[in-house]
């Protein structure tokens, strides 16, 4: 599964989020955003703590939340997102992944446990 390095395609600039998760016992957003990187991802800081990790497909925001988690949140195409599970499978992550139509209805979900 190569992922496509580079910006996020516009068609998927034009979505609000539509993909959200938590990574559990990943308090460190910035050792998650170097397994993303090393998998060909883009990578930036975007606030204190915060990371912006994204792919031609697929853009999120990891963010730690209290205790050991971290928030991810963003947009993704729709059609990826057992791709994003795989990725995170890769990542050795333990998760909760949801997608989500243009009306927030819950489309699908996928967890990983550890």
């Amino acid at each position: 599964m190569p992922d496509e390095a580079g910006d996020l395609a516009p068609e998927w600039t034009i979505l609000s989020n539509n993909v959200c998760g938590v990574l559990h016992s990943h308090r460190d957003a910035a050792a998650m955003a170097e397994r993303f990187e090393r998998l060909g991802w883009r990578s930036r800081s975007s606030s204190w703590h915060g990371y912006e990790v994204g792919t031609t497909w697929c853009e999120v925001e990891l963010d730690p939340i209290d205790g050991q988690d971290v928030l991810l949140n963003g947009v993704a195409d729709p059609s990826r997102f057992d791709d994003l599970a795989a990725l995170l499978t890769r990542c050795g992550a333990t998760f909760t992944l949801e997608l989500y139509d243009e009306n927030d209805n819950l489309l699908r979900e996928t967890r990983r446990e550890g």
